[in-house]
């Protein structure tokens, strides 16, 4: 079996079977390095050497738990809990459950979209919007499963689609690679190109709204940040609160990186009497520990990639596909999709695999006669999949950190299993369509 393939099957099932995606992914590393010819040692060599690569994105997300525990502790989340809450208490109950539930998702979505183009802090607002509703969305009964379906759809449809933001970056990747590859291409084409498959997107996310999530789900109240440490809000609390969140997103856009954001964030608060500077290692330590699941996970993933690439397996992989299916192009296409898909899922990020599967999608394609527009589709989709369903993806894990705050949301089942089926066979299905109709 194929190197690859093995990796990614075994950290799924070892997934899927409940055992921590740390340890899922260094076991499916190493079966995936020896399958793929390498020693047990140059395995590990491989994996270790990966690791540096997810150390500051480790550490980005550890102070963005510090600087969210921060805000909790302002006081602010409880503002928006009684607000939301004299909303489900007065007379009409039924009635404004309904606008507070559709209110919730409708922010939650629009937070989520506006994370990757127009403000792009990516999944730095989870941690702050998400532990203090937490008490709201157990009060509606809001099944948890949805919320990760529309934070995820948010993270992921609109830099596949924009030039802007994220998305400018992900369509540089994806435009630049392809020349390397031997097929300049026009970015203007990007956006047409990814235009359906994200409309399968957007039909997954309508089936989670309106059909697979819509009954009401009962979790236990469980004391949160917020219950423990009840602080009122005063009107100085809430300028500088909203001062802090302008200085980490200003600082976060000016350098580029989630660390510097998140400590400027923390230092207004501080500086301006928000919090206690006696109170700073509790915060930090408290926000660090909410945090460390996908910094780990972020890390070995890295791990994992680099394995896979030692391998050299990825290149014979597409190469199978393209003997075994040769003369037939829309088997061909969908073939070279699942490749993009396995490959992703135990990788994470589509700003990663674009450049692994560019350089061989792009010769392969040609051969096969798909025209520039088609290969864009193909290539940005297979990208595209394993990041709105992969264990190890940022988009999956974000939404996870937030809605686990209370221990009573898998990572796996809750998040992981509800958005690759709403997301990832849709992605397949339209990406599919738009190749054969470009092609």
């Amino acid at each position: 079996m194929n190197a690859v393939i093995l990796a990614v099957l075994v950290m799924l099932i070892l997934s899927l079977l409940r055992v921590n995606v740390v340890f899922a992914l260094l076991i499916g590393a190493l079966a995936g390095g020896v399958a793929g010819g390498l020693s047990f040692a140059d395995t590990i060599a491989a994996f270790t050497g990966g690791l540096g690569e997810g150390a500051t994105i480790a550490l980005s997300y550890a102070m963005l738990g510090g600087f969210a525990v921060a805000i909790s502790r302002t006081g602010i989340p409880e503002l928006l809990v009684q607000g939301v809450l004299k909303i489900v208490n007065k007379d009409g109950k039924n009635s404004r459950e309904g606008l507070a539930k559709a209110l919730i998702i409708l922010a939650l979505l629009t937070m989520a979209i506006l994370s990757q183009n127009a403000i792009p802090i990516h999944i730095a607002f989870i941690p702050l919007l998400i532990p203090p509703i937490i008490h709201i969305l157990n009060e509606l009964q809001i099944d948890r499963r949805l919320i990760a379906s529309v934070l995820t759809f948010g993270l992921t449809a609109p830099y596949i689609l924009l030039p802007y933001g994220f998305g400018l970056i992900f369509h540089e990747i994806l435009a630049k690679q392809m020349a390397l590859a031997g097929l300049p291409i026009d970015m203007a084409d990007i956006p047409k190109a990814m235009a359906l498959p994200v409309a399968g997107l957007a039909i997954g996310l309508i089936i989670a709204i309106f059909f697979s999530y819509r009954k009401p789900r009962e979790y236990n109240e469980v004391s949160s940040i917020e219950e423990t440490q009840k602080k009122k809000a005063s009107l100085k609390d809430i300028i500088v609160t909203v001062i802090a969140l302008i200085a980490a997103l200003i600082a976060q856009i000016e350098t580029d990186t989630m660390i510097i954001g998140a400590l400027a964030g923390i230092l207004v608060l501080y500086v301006f009497g928000a919090m206690k500077w006696r109170e700073a290692d509790d915060v930090l330590t408290e926000g660090m520990r909410m945090m460390a699941f996908i910094g780990f996970v972020m890390i070995t993933a890295n791990g994992f990639a680099a394995v896979i690439t030692a391998t050299g397996a990825v290149e014979p992989l597409v190469s199978s596909v393209s003997d075994l299916f040769a003369g037939n192009r829309g088997i061909a296409a969908l073939m070279m999709l699942i490749v993009g898909l396995v490959v992703t899922m135990g990788i994470g990020s589509s700003f990663a695999t674009i450049p692994i599967i560019a350089a061989i999608f792009v010769p392969l394609a040609m051969e096969f006669g798909f025209s520039p527009v088609a290969i864009i589709a193909l290539i940005g989709t297979a990208g595209a999949l394993g990041d709105a369903g992969s264990p190890a993806s940022d988009s999956t894990l974000g939404p996870t950190a937030g809605l686990n705050v209370d221990g009573q949301h898998n990572h796996i089942w809750d998040t992981v299993v509800p958005t690759f089926i709403h997301y990832n066979i849709p992605l397949v299905i339209f990406g599919w369509m738009t190749v054969m109709l470009l092609g």
